[in-house]
């Protein structure tokens, strides 16, 4: 039992699907190349809990008081 012969749409498909996986790629190694510049910056990572910590406190704030 042989395969019919690919079709001309088959081809453009392929190509498409191809761009698709680079472009993907691409977009995934930009993500993880920004999060290794951001965790490894040596900034400290501290999320916005809605509480007020001292270490956070600029001079115009601790002025002030």
């Amino acid at each position: 039992m042989a395969f019919p012969p690919e079709h001309e749409l088959h081809k453009r498909r392929l190509g498409r699907n191809v761009g698709v996986g680079v472009t993907l790629a691409l977009f995934i190694v930009l993500v993880f190349a920004l999060t290794v510049v951001k965790v490894t910056r040596g900034d400290p990572m501290q999320g916005f809990d809605h509480t007020v910590r001292p270490e956070m406190a600029t001079q115009d704030t601790e002025e002030g008081q």
